[in-house]
């Protein structure tokens, strides 16, 4: 049997129990916030599709003129599907966020334990800034950029299914991508970054950036990976200066 690990002394006794909590139980833990949040995102789903055709028309206005084409039997309902899911899981941000910081919180100081409104309202305020972002100012230029490439030559048919995969993959890349001043700002707030680290590694966070921003976005092109890069890095720039203000002290 394994030996009681040493805890510091102003520890908590929920802090005490937290650490000493076998491995096996941290991950029944775990499963159960990821339950609440996967039925928070059914949930959310599920009332996403009973407006899907209002939703629809709003998702495509970044088309403008461009008209989208059916190709299956099934590619209106898979649109719809795809679509509400990706409505789904923006709307059940607010919720995962939660028990993400529900599962830590228990090895938290009390004082710590207060930052949960903060944590929650500014990952999700984060989170749908980068979603808005993308919405109103990256997703056009993509699909003009993209669309455009066919000139004379061409006669672009989109599929409702294919601009779906895109856009939602795109949205909910760029949700995430924002979320970097908060993660930041967790790890700076215990210990693991510091605003020394973060600087001296620009070099190397820059191809880090570049390879993420080519993994999540969903289409090969540079000019996509760079839209996504950009703001990465000011974002990379922002959670410096968040560290620096708010990281643990030696």
């Amino acid at each position: 049997m394994a030996e009681p690990i040493d805890q510091p002394e102003d520890f908590t006794e929920e802090q005490v129990s937290f650490h000493s909590m076998p491995f096996l139980d941290h991950l029944e833990e775990l499963r159960k916030r990821l339950l609440k949040s996967l039925l928070a995102v059914v949930i959310a789903t599920g009332i996403a599709l009973y407006f899907a055709k209002d939703i629809m028309r709003w998702f495509i206005a970044p088309l403008g003129q461009t008209k989208l084409n059916v190709t299956e039997v099934l590619g209106s309902f898979m649109a719809y599907f795809k679509l509400g899911l990706v409505v789904g899981i923006i709307v059940s941000i607010p919720v995962i966020f939660y028990q993400l910081w529900a599962f830590v919180a228990p090895g938290l100081y009390p004082k710590e334990k207060r930052m949960v409104w903060p944590f929650v309202s500014s990952a999700t305020v984060l989170f749908l800034a980068g979603a808005a972002f993308c919405y109103f100012w990256v997703l056009p230029w993509s699909l003009q950029f993209l669309i455009g490439m066919a000139g004379d030559l061409f006669n672009p048919i989109i599929t409702v299914n294919s601009y779906i995969t895109f856009a939602g993959l795109l949205i909910l890349a760029f949700g995430l991508c924002f979320e970097l001043p908060v993660l930041a700002y967790a790890l700076g707030k215990i210990g693991i970054l510091s605003s020394a680290f973060l600087s001296r590694g620009r070099k190397y966070a820059i191809v880090v950036i570049l390879v993420v921003a080519a993994i999540l976005t969903p289409t090969p092109d540079v000019f996509t990976q760079l839209l996504l890069a950009v703001p990465m890095y000011v974002l990379y720039e922002v959670s410096i200066v968040v560290v620096r203000l708010t990281g643990r002290r030696k």
